[in-house]
């Protein structure tokens, strides 16, 4: 695990279930700390626990970002492996590369206020989640 001086990014390798699991006490802590509440809280380690899950399997292991900020919490999950040939279908309900649901990108989408994901074929895959504390002002509403 890695601080940056400069932020208050945390970076972790996610290359074991040891690591999966750090994600979502990590997570779960920092969004306490943050005042989110226990709904949130649970909504956010979800969608952390899934993509994380799907970096370590999917994505042969690779890192997260977690980048607290004033009333939220930023997580980035970057890895190296084979990419995504088709974002859409990806992020259609139901579809699944493995033996699950097929609820994961999109259920995680569904459980954050903003995601974006970035996936070239051969490349790698980084998907960067945000969610923010609803019992604080949402910054961007502040600006009108």
């Amino acid at each position: 695990m890695q601080t940056s001086p400069d932020t208050r990014t945390t970076r972790r390798a996610i290359a074991s279930d040891v690591d999966l699991a750090w994600v979502r006490q990590q997570v779960r802590q920092t969004a306490a700390d943050l005042g989110f509440g226990l709904v949130q809280q649970t909504k956010l380690v979800t969608a952390a626990s899934e993509l994380a899950r799907n970096t370590l399997i999917h994505g042969g292991g690779g890192h997260i970002e977690m980048t607290p900020l004033q009333h939220g919490l930023r997580l980035t999950f970057t890895d190296s492996g084979p990419g995504i040939r088709d974002i859409e279908q990806a992020m259609t309900d139901g579809f699944t590369t493995g033996n699950g649901l097929g609820l994961g990108l999109s259920g995680a989408r569904r459980l954050v206020q903003e995601f974006s994901i970035d996936s070239r074929p051969g490349q790698g895959t980084t998907i960067t989640i945000t969610a923010w504390a609803t019992a604080m002002p949402h910054p961007r509403a502040e600006h009108g």
